[in-house]
């Protein structure tokens, strides 16, 4: 669905697109723990099959054990370090041309 208007810059218009079955999951996920009642609350925000939201579901779960693992550097006390990285530009000279 698109909707336009004129401005006195011209023509604008604002695309507007229906949510994706792993956008609804995503927002399923904040409302509740159990997957099934992930899936039934994703199915009734689209209002799609519960077959078809199941379906994306093991879809993103096989994804997620795809992914690699993420390392974490501890110290001996247990607590994260903080690695700050800061880029400094090279000084140039200046020179006065008489």
């Amino acid at each position: 669905m698109t909707t336009s208007w004129n401005t006195k810059y011209g023509r604008r218009r604002l695309r507007q697109d229906q949510p994706t079955i792993a956008e609804a999951l995503s927002a399923a996920q904040c409302f509740a723990d159990d997957p099934e009642h992930q899936i039934a609350l994703a199915a009734d925000l689209l209002g799609v099959a519960v077959e078809e939201v199941r379906g994306e579901m093991k879809k993103m779960l096989a994804a997620k054990r795809r992914a690699a693992p993420t390392v974490s550097v501890s110290s001996r006390s247990g607590a994260t370090r903080t690695v700050v990285v800061e880029r400094k530009a090279p000084r140039r000279m200046m020179t006065r041309v008489p």
